[in-house]
């Protein structure tokens, strides 16, 4: 008896998000493996692998590039055998039981393929998937320098993922690259070389130009962004200035021992560690608006806006993933937590659940240069967002036995958008001055 599995998309894999299947990895009649890579799709927040169910043949394939895919929908079935025909036109029957013996002794036999038309609408399996085409873009990587592992030497993503890992193990310092940027909720993917359509110029302009069309996710972070700063809250900026010489002098003699043992000690650790400090004094920082309450959570999950994209950063996306419970971290356990993140995030590994259950966001913005940005916008459902800008040394006065002095200082702003149905400028500023005040006194 021939028994056929549906190849299905779980309600787990997307999360409640909006997918659009992207390509097939493998073709009708194909034998496949429980596990292997099999189709890609992308959602509104990550692009994914969908892997076969079970060990077996690909009898079909239901759905094409560019679909909407929902939760249960049905992709395909595997069968457990598939007939075959030999030299002799004689029929033959091989089940997935015998899969692994026959690629052991190599017998030659010839699937039955579908028909010419159908075979034209499956994508070739030699060619490279979106999600394996960002990664080489964004880590600056030769596919020839790739040796593939996928059927007929196709580079995989996983390929493409343990080469970057060796890279990086064989260098002095590991290259992971830093997990500051700005906010949001999902990955804002991009095409890296689009074929773009050229708009034919009308009566009405003589400009030239070309049309780049939103991908699935710039739609949704475009809704987003509207949804949160024009339809849901009303946002204000609070801003302050913060010394960070105690936690350059931390960091300095500590970064060498993380560093042995393979965790990258960064300053975004330290301001995550005291934003949940400073949720104990406020806790009202860390909650979701309702119309008739506030919900105030009792774990402060910090979502980290991190840049993803190769040395040139151009248009490659940013992604939000959440570290949870930090209020139990330690310094060590939140650096630890954020590499494993950050690292996932830059080798294109993040999962929905990654960025699940967010209840506070911090925004590093200053790695790009910027000294402060208002508003950051919030990302809804939450009622707040950090933003920290560009580390630069200023001019200061102090006073110094009784004398105004001009010294030089490491200073950064620091900033609090809220959500003004929320919070009120005295939550504002009482949580920004303990979150500067703890990072001001940082092992003192």
């Amino acid at each position: 008896m021939n028994n056929e599995t549906e190849i299905k998309l779980s309600a787990e894999e997307i999360e409640g998000t909006e997918a659009t299947f992207s390509t097939w990895l493998i073709a009708v009649g194909d034998a496949v493996k429980e596990g292997d890579p099999i189709a890609e799709l992308e959602t509104d927040k990550v692009a994914m692998e969908i892997c076969a169910p079970k060990t077996g043949f690909i009898k079909s394939l239901k759905i094409e590039q560019g679909s909407k895919v929902e939760a249960g929908q049905v992709l395909g079935f595997i069968a457990d055998t598939i007939a075959t025909e030999s030299k002799a036109k004689s029929s033959l029957v091989i089940s997935a039981d015998q899969l692994n013996a026959k690629q052991a002794t190599n017998k030659s036999v010839e699937t039955i393929l579908p028909s010419k038309s159908s075979r034209e609408n499956i994508v070739d399996k030699n060619s490279i998937s979106p999600a394996v085409r960002r990664l080489l873009s964004e880590n600056d990587i030769e596919i020839e320098n790739i040796k593939g592992s996928g059927k007929k030497d196709r580079v995989t993503r996983d390929d493409v993922i343990k080469f970057i890992k060796l890279k990086a193990e064989k260098s002095v310092i590991p290259q992971s690259k830093p997990e500051e940027s700005v906010p949001k909720e999902f990955i804002i993917k991009r095409e890296t070389n689009p074929k773009l359509p050229t708009i034919k110029p009308t009566k009405s302009t003589s400009l030239k130009s070309h049309l780049i069309p939103h991908s699935n996710m710039r739609k949704s972070i475009a809704s987003h962004m509207v949804d949160s700063l024009l339809k849901t809250s009303p946002h204000v900026t609070s801003v302050f200035e913060m010394d960070m010489a105690n936690i350059i002098e931390h960091r300095k003699w500590h970064k060498k021992e993380y560093m042995e043992l393979g965790i990258k000690l960064t300053f975004t650790a330290y301001f995550l560690l005291a934003m949940a400090k400073a949720v104990k004094k406020v806790p009202q920082v860390n909650a979701k608006f309702h119309n008739d309450a506030l919900e105030i959570f009792s774990d402060v999950n910090i979502g980290v806006g991190t840049a993803l994209g190769g040395a040139d950063k151009k248009d490659s996306g940013l992604v939000v993933p959440v570290i949870q419970e930090v209020q139990n971290m330690s310094l060590f356990q939140v650096a630890k937590a954020l590499h494993k993140q950050t690292e996932k995030a830059r080798t294109n590994h993040l999962k929905v659940s990654d960025m699940k259950n967010g209840t506070l966001t911090i925004s590093n913005h200053g790695v790009s240069g910027s000294l402060f940005a208002t508003p950051i916008i919030i990302n809804q459902p939450q009622v707040a967002i950090l933003g920290v800008g560009k580390l630069e040394k200023r001019v200061v006065v102090e006073e110094i036995n009784g004398k105004d002095e001009m010294v030089i200082r490491p200073k950064c702003y620091v900033s609090l958008s809220i959500d003004h149905r929320a919070l009120d400028a005295h939550q504002t500023n009482l949580f920004l001055s303990e979150f500067v005040s703890i990072i001001e006194s940082w092992g003192m």
